[in-house]
């Protein structure tokens, strides 16, 4: 697929609602999420560049991971109940961490010129002592359908999805 590097104004709902109502929209929600709930993680992008990737396989030795500098990202946070698993009736159990859920507006990816991809690392300050990791497992990239748009007018925002980050992962 080609993308039309034409710009093509959106007119379908130009009646109700125009680009300068879009932008308005996002100016309140970004001042109310970025201003008001001041919520943050870190991104920790993995550096293909840098990475030494296995020649054969494609596969990556967790020693060998590179990271572009960090970035904070500020957005809506919700981590998930923990899921307590069992195992032969009972006997031998598991609490799982929560798995991390972060929305964010688009444009301010824009603005810092970067991009959440699959297998990058998410930092989240837990409280003042413990930091706690995840992996993204959706970057969020698929913004077309009716819960990231306004009215269907245009995609706007992302929502990450992250687990949580293996014990034995060489983190960042």
């Amino acid at each position: 697929m080609s993308l039309n590097k034409n710009k093509v104004p959106i007119t379908r709902l130009n009646k109700f609602f125009s680009q300068e109502d879009f932008g308005l929209e996002i100016d309140m929600g970004r001042e109310y999420l970025e201003g008001d709930l001041n919520m943050s993680v870190i991104l920790y992008r993995i550096d293909p560049i840098a990475t030494n990737v296995d020649s054969l396989y494609g596969e990556v030795n967790s020693s060998e991971l590179r990271f572009l500098p960090p970035v904070e990202l500020v957005g809506l946070i919700k981590i998930e109940l923990p899921e307590n698993k069992t195992w032969s009736k009972g006997g031998l159990r598991n609490l799982e961490p929560g798995k991390l859920t972060f929305s964010l507006y688009q444009e301010q990816l824009d603005e810092l010129e970067v991009d959440v991809k699959y297998g990058d690392y998410i930092a989240y300050p837990e409280n003042e002592f413990t930091i706690k990791y995840f992996t993204v497992v959706n970057d969020g990239k698929i913004i077309s359908d009716n819960s990231h748009t306004i009215l269907g007018y245009k995609g706007f925002y992302r929502t990450i999805i992250c687990t949580p980050a293996l014990s034995n992962e060489i983190l960042p």
